[in-house]
């Protein structure tokens, strides 16, 4: 099936629908643990250290999943830049944020100039741009 606005959004099940989900429940049993330990005036220690431990384990859940991405945002800059050039001669325009050039590798060839012209005049945001797009470019690797 051709990618585009409506089904370009990208799950990987282990990560969003396993993980996540096992580490905020790990987070709520240990959210209860802590409590029930905290009534029962014993325990406190190895409850706290257990709430303490599910906290941590989901800040490098969630900072695995956005460090990924910033290194993926990097590097479709540089390739959109690079395209950019490589069509016009010239640079993106200044003024465009990484969530707008992210949004543009989805546009064609033909509309990337005056599609990135119009996100800095006009300020489009990620989702605008990508709804402004006529002829969709896929972009299978990113998750």
């Amino acid at each position: 099936m051709a990618q585009n606005l409506k089904n370009h959004t990208r799950f990987s099940p282990p990560f969003h629908f396993i993980l996540v989900p096992l580490v905020l429940i790990l987070i709520g049993a240990a959210a209860y643990n802590f409590n029930k330990a905290m009534k029962a005036d014993t325990g406190r220690l190895v409850a706290g250290l257990f709430l303490l431990s599910s906290l941590i384990l989901f800040l490098l859940t969630w900072l695995s999943r956005k460090f990924a991405l910033m290194a993926q945002d990097r590097a479709i800059k540089a390739e959109e830049e690079i395209r950019h050039f490589s069509l016009t001669g010239k640079l993106l325009p200044k003024g465009l944020t990484v969530p707008q050039i992210v949004a543009l590798r989805f546009a064609s060839d033909n509309e990337i100039e005056t599609l990135a012209k119009k996100s800095v005049t006009e300020g489009l945001s990620s989702s605008a741009i990508k709804k402004e797009i006529n002829n969709w470019r896929e972009d299978n690797y990113r998750v």
